[in-house]
């Protein structure tokens, strides 16, 4: 069984479910440093926990341990870092997080939903990474490239929105 680190203490739960509930998790606490650090701050944490993550799934593969164990749930936390550190790429105070117009909560939402889908579906390289990678560069770098797309898309559908509703208006 993968450490307290890579599993978050939530081995008693499904898998499916822990991943999904690490993401969740995840998602509150880049919010949390979003409002009261910045976006750089979240971009370096995340990029120190992803290194951090890949050499402890190489330690644990290392040692016996299962490739793709699916209890390890770390990854899901640098996933959702790096889609929040992408999608609303600034930071807001605590009142203006629920000001709908800065689409800083709805662009959240969206990298919480497609981080969870691309991370689920492991489309193109997402996926080629997952299956032809090995130790924790394939453990982790999956999820920080489904992360990564997940920002993006949802930073352009935020932004498609925008202009859409310029055009209309």
């Amino acid at each position: 069984m993968p450490n307290f680190f890579l599993t978050l203490g939530l081995t008693k739960l499904s898998p499916k479910i822990a991943q999904a509930l690490a993401a969740f998790i995840a998602l509150f606490i880049a919010l949390f440093i979003l409002i009261y650090l910045d976006t750089n701050t979240l971009f370096l944490a995340t990029i120190l926990l992803s290194i951090i993550a890949i050499r402890a799934v190489n330690r644990y593969e290392e040692s016996g341990g299962e490739h793709h164990n699916s209890h390890i749930v770390i990854d899901k936390f640098a996933g959702m870092g790096f889609a929040l550190s992408v999608a609303p790429a600034f930071g807001v105070s605590l009142l203006e997080i629920t000001n709908l117009s800065n689409g800083f909560l709805v662009q959240a939402i969206l990298s919480f939903v497609f981080f969870l889908y691309f991370d689920r579906e492991k489309h193109s390289i997402i996926g080629r990474l997952s299956r032809e990678g090995k130790g924790g560069i394939a453990v982790v770098g999956d999820d920080v490239l489904a992360g990564f797309t997940a920002g993006i898309v949802s930073s352009l559908l935020w932004q498609s929105f925008l202009k859409l509703s310029v055009f209309i208006s």
